[in-house]
């Protein structure tokens, strides 16, 4: 019994000796196991290899485009003989004998000045304004012939010897006037065969006894001038270089112009003034 007991007591001694030299005194630095510094060791030695991989597989690629054209960096910096030549100013040019000995000289075209157009278009208008005027006199000379072998009635001056109308009023005036719409207008003229705007006024007031002269100017100082808005049918709307009838309501009855006939139509323009005859 006694050496069972003493079999124990060395037991508990040992294994409270292990444990002893075991446990780190105090003060000292707990050192990893030493399976943990073989785990970071492999870990640090990876980065390494994975790393050297990667830089080495740069640097095959680099080496064959190097290899292709190693001198493409500094070529695309170096002076070629065309930048030499610019920055030298040397260049050299053969000229055959032949060549060298031509002379300039001057062509012999010109430029036509702005002067110059402009007067050859002042001429081409000149020409055309007078071919055009030379046409308007063929015309009133064939519109007279025609007009003086078409008509063989009384004229102005017949009437103002024998008034078809002894007794003179304005609405009587009007009425006469209106007969003639359709007159075909004739420059010059002033019998049925054809009016002008004052020959027909004119043969008009002759049927009355009433002389006028053939003229819009001369007929408006034949008369008294009235304010518009006393004019009635029968007194003369008076404007530059024209004449004819009122016609009441703002009309006037007139041989317009050639190609046109006598007619009644708006007054077209504000320039004009009435003039009275009789009073």
């Amino acid at each position: 019994m006694a050496a069972l007991d003493t079999r124990r007591s060395r037991r508990e001694q040992g294994r409270t000796a292990i444990a002893l030299q075991s446990a780190p005194a105090a003060g000292t630095q707990v050192q990893p196991h030493k399976t943990m510094k073989r785990t970071i060791r492999r870990g640090k030695v990876g980065n390494v290899v994975v790393m050297s991989l990667a830089f080495g597989l740069m640097a095959t690629l680099s080496i064959p485009a190097y290899a292709f054209a190693p001198d493409a960096a500094d070529s695309a910096f170096a002076a070629t003989e065309s930048t030499e030549l610019t920055k030298t100013q040397a260049q050299a040019v053969e000229v055959d004998a032949g060549s060298a000995t031509l002379t300039v000289a001057r062509d012999g075209f010109t430029a036509t000045t702005p002067e110059e157009l402009a007067a050859a278009a002042a001429e081409v208008a000149a020409s055309e304004a007078a071919a055009a005027a030379e046409a308007r006199r063929i015309e009133v000379s064939s519109q007279l012939t025609t007009y003086a072998t078409s008509y063989s009635g009384p004229s102005a001056a017949d009437y103002l010897a024998n008034p078809t109308y002894p007794d003179f009023d304005l609405a009587s005036v009007y009425n006469v006037a209106s007969q003639y719409q359709g007159t075909p207008y004739v420059y010059g003229g002033a019998t049925p065969a054809g009016f002008d705007c004052s020959g027909f006024i004119m043969y008009v007031y002759a049927q009355f006894g009433i002389s006028l002269p053939h003229s819009s100017n001369g007929q408006a100082a034949a008369g008294t001038r009235i304010a518009i808005e006393d004019a009635v049918p029968g007194d003369l709307v008076i404007m530059p270089g024209h004449d004819g009838f009122y016609a009441g309501n703002g009309n006037i009855l007139h041989a317009p112009y050639t190609g046109q006939s006598v007619r009644v139509q708006p007054i077209w323009t504000s320039d004009y003034y009435i003039v009275r005859i009789g009073i």
